[in-house]
């Protein structure tokens, strides 16, 4: 078992380069599956859900290739249209494949996906989505098993929520079926635009994404981008980094990033007495003294405040003067990580979709278990502002999205080491 061993109380200083995406390099492996031939991509995140990706593409027959931030993906051989179990509980954006595999086999085989625990997240709107465009689903004994027999067909989408992987699923679906396909309410955070990118570069035909009506005409067939495709930067990463700026102090330069993407989430670090300054692709934050409290902050679809940001930013309110309100709409589980802030000294009372953070003059160490990534994520930057050493375990669920965590901190004067116990 892994550990992550903080000491709290040094402030960081220097420059954090922002890693790829995790939710954009993502679907862009599963559409890989559509690619007849050897797709090429950069600035992927070295964080285990991209190896979970990798292991599926293998699985189904192609062939792939990492070295640090850049990865490449031969689907040409692809046989199997079948996904383990084992595969799938891997992590939540396995049933993405789902749409890339009946677009390029018209069929599939996959059993309900994995990830973090936060709440009920049903993949109802996936099923219906695929049956709409021709697809005959059956589920037994967790497999859902999918067949196209007269191939997909293009059709209008009205999506009750615009889910992100559902817009995901349809795009994949779609860019190859039979006719147009319409998907209104869809989502429009900044990966469905990278998702996009890649597809229209491997020859699709799609206008919209970025809005909340995506239309898109299917193509026979897709092949490999000319030139190395590039995953977006990581908001959710930045978002953390600036987060543990706040916690511990000091001034950090995030660099390489995409600050318009975080346009919900700048503000809240102003509100809090940080000092902010935004410049091209970079973020600087700087931050001494005590910080103040924030206006409620309310979890919205993009371009809102991301709920993934949610428990990122709790943590340096907890040791703000005044009193914070956050409201969850989007998952239900998501206040996982407030009891290990409360054994650091934290003053939270959540109930239901609503968390009351009463800020407190300082927290101290603890001995803390990741309960999700996120939250994970929340708990480190505690850590990292807090009097005496916090020993986090739970790190794999760290290490689905953040690359190398203890090593990027540590370059910013961060005293955090990771050990291994039986």
């Amino acid at each position: 078992m892994q550990k992550l061993i903080i000491e709290g109380g040094t402030p960081l200083f220097g420059e954090i380069n922002t890693q790829g995406s995790k939710n954009a390099v993502l679907p862009v492996l599963a559409a890989c599956v559509l690619c007849e031939g050897q797709v090429f991509l950069k600035n992927c995140p070295c964080i285990s859900d991209r190896y979970a990706a990798a292991r599926i593409l293998s699985a189904l027959g192609a062939k792939t290739h990492s070295e640090q931030g850049m990865m490449s993906a031969d689907c040409q051989s692809i046989t199997s249209c079948e996904i383990g179990m084992g595969l799938m509980k891997a992590m939540r954006s396995s049933i993405i494949f789902m749409g890339a595999l009946l677009g390029r086999m018209g069929e599939c085989t996959l059993c309900y996906p994995g990830g973090c625990n936060l709440g009920p997240r049903p993949i109802d709107m996936h099923i219906a989505a695929m049956k709409k465009m021709g697809v005959q689903i059956s589920d037994e004994h967790g497999f859902i098993s999918c067949k196209a027999p007269d191939g997909l067909k293009g059709c209008t989408h009205s999506l009750s929520f615009p889910s992100v992987g559902a817009t995901e699923n349809i795009m994949l679906a779609a860019v190859c079926a039979e006719g147009e396909t319409v998907i209104s309410n869809a989502a429009r955070e900044p990966e469905i635009c990278c998702l996009g990118d890649f597809l229209r570069a491997c020859g699709a035909k799609i206008i919209g994404d970025g809005g909340g009506r995506i239309v898109i005409e299917g193509v026979g067939r897709l092949m490999p981008p000319s030139e190395p495709f590039e995953i977006i930067p990581d908001r959710i990463a930045a978002a953390t980094y600036l987060s543990a700026a706040a916690c511990a102090g000091g001034e950090l330069l995030i660099r390489n990033c995409t600050p318009v993407h975080l346009e919900a989430v700048i503000p809240v670090f102003e509100q809090m007495g940080c000092r902010i300054k935004v410049f091209g692709s970079n973020i600087y934050i700087y931050k001494k003294g005590r910080l103040s409290s924030a206006d409620t902050i309310r979890t919205m679809v993009y371009p809102g405040f991301p709920t993934d940001v949610q428990a990122i930013v709790m943590a340096p309110l907890c040791t703000a003067q005044g009193t914070t309100v956050f409201v969850e709409n989007i998952f239900e589980n998501r206040y996982r990580h407030a009891d290990a802030l409360c054994r650091m000294g934290a003053d939270i009372r959540a109930e239901g979709k609503v968390a009351v953070v009463t800020g407190v003059p300082g927290l101290y160490g603890t001995i803390a278990e990741a309960p999700d990534l996120r939250g994970g994520a929340a708990i480190l930057c505690a850590a990292l502002g807090a009097e005496g050493v916090t020993e986090l375990s739970g790190v794999s669920f760290i290490d689905r999205g953040y690359e190398n965590i203890e090593g990027v901190l540590s370059s910013a004067g961060a005293k955090i080491s990771r050990i291994t116990e039986e």
